[in-house]
């Protein structure tokens, strides 16, 4: 699901919103996401899952086309899990 695909799913379910409400909102919840991640916090939505940013330490990694050692710098990562209730929704059609 893209994100316009989710701004008209929730259009279509509230008459009262408009397109621009709900762009707007989610365009904040993703801003506002993305900086808690950025200050290095953790996002946890009960239900849905959490958030979290994994440090992945340097390495010396290789060129798949040159095949020379390239040193690879440390970084973060985001990391999501998901939610009991999530994980139970997405598995219970599954046999």
């Amino acid at each position: 699901m893209t994100r316009s695909e989710l701004i008209a799913q929730i259009t279509a379910r509230s008459a009262a919103l408009t397109v621009k409400d709900v762009e707007t909102a989610v365009k904040a919840i993703f801003e506002g996401m993305t900086e808690t991640l950025a200050n290095g916090e953790r996002i946890e939505i009960r239900g849905f899952g959490s958030f979290r940013l994994a440090y992945r330490p340097p390495r010396i990694g290789r060129n798949p086309m040159t095949g020379d050692t390239v040193p690879v710098p440390a970084k973060a990562v985001p990391h999501f899990k998901a939610g009991r209730e999530l994980a139970a929704r997405v598995n219970s059609d599954k046999g």
